[in-house]
């Protein structure tokens, strides 16, 4: 007499036609296809060197045309030999931002960019730097600072060629991050200055630090023969240039309608409610007067 063997409850049935795989047969295959997926890797990566190292080292890809643009002051031959350059350098084979780092380091280039193109044509462009001053400091030597306030260079007179630049005494360097640097109220005030109208006829700015600035411009404010002009001291202080300009032309104009003979030396404008000028007797004007000329 057989036994009659009872169903496991624990233990789903088989269900009849289905194929029963192993455990170990599903870790076979995941294996494969992680050898599969390694291999293809390692030989896309060849590949990828391989056609790297094709494309950086060939001939075919040599630089055949160099085009530099932007600028003025700097020759062209000197940048090329900044970035240290040739026609037969692979044009995929150098690195730009190095290129870049390096013609950016002449003190008249602010910044420079290059880029490449797949005919073998390498791009350099560059902005100079646009001096707006001169700066003298005791004891050292002088510095060209550019239109955005900032020192990029020692003046050279012989080479750098510079004309009509203002001359700018009675501030000092200050070092912040590890970088010399002019900042301050007075140098603010100098710098809101040189952006108005009328600071193309200054030859020289003196700042002092409880009085403000003091110009030197050409003497556009006495009625004088082109050849008799010099220059006019004006104390303008801090701030409001604009407007205390403006005064000065108003006083220039007074003095000038009733006071013929004498030009005016200095002006105080520190104040614009209270104005102090220096004036002399014109004696060329006067003599010419005396003898009804």
């Amino acid at each position: 007499m057989s036994k009659k063997i009872k169903p496991n409850r624990y233990k789903p049935e088989a269900i009849e036609g289905a194929v029963v795989r192993s455990d170990s047969g599903a870790g076979i295959d995941f294996c494969l296809k992680c050898i599969m997926t390694v291999a293809f890797i390692s030989i896309l990566s060849l590949a990828s060197v391989f056609i790297y190292d094709f494309i950086t080292q060939s001939k075919f890809f040599n630089i055949t045309k160099i085009e530099i643009s932007g600028t003025k002051r700097v020759l062209k031959e000197d940048i090329l030999k900044l970035a240290d350059l040739a026609h037969d350098e692979n044009i995929f084979g150098i690195n730009l931002y190095s290129i870049e780092k390096l013609i950016a380091s002449h003190p008249w280039i602010q910044s420079a960019c290059v880029k490449r193109n797949l005919a073998s044509v390498l791009f350099i462009s560059v902005i100079e730097q646009e001096p707006l001053a001169i700066v003298k400091i005791e004891n050292l030597a002088d510095i060209l600072i550019n239109t955005q306030g900032r020192p990029f260079k020692e003046y050279n007179p012989l080479k750098d060629h510079l004309e009509n630049l203002p001359v700018i005494t009675g501030v000092d360097l200050t070092s912040t991050d590890n970088q010399y640097m002019f900042n301050g109220p007075l140098f603010n005030s100098i710098m809101n200055f040189l952006k108005t109208d009328e600071s193309g006829d200054i030859k020289k700015i003196t700042g002092d630090k409880n009085t403000g600035i003091t110009i030197e411009a050409n003497d556009i404010y006495n009625q004088l023969p082109p050849e008799t002009q010099g220059t006019i001291q004006i104390k303008l202080g801090f701030d409001n240039f604009n407007a205390k300009l403006n005064k000065a032309k108003k006083i220039s104009a007074y003095i000038d309608k009733n006071f013929p003979t004498r030009t005016i030396c200095t002006m105080d404008l520190f104040n614009i409610k209270k104005v102090f000028i220096k004036t002399q007797l014109n004696d060329a004007l006067h003599n010419n007067l005396e003898k009804g000329v």
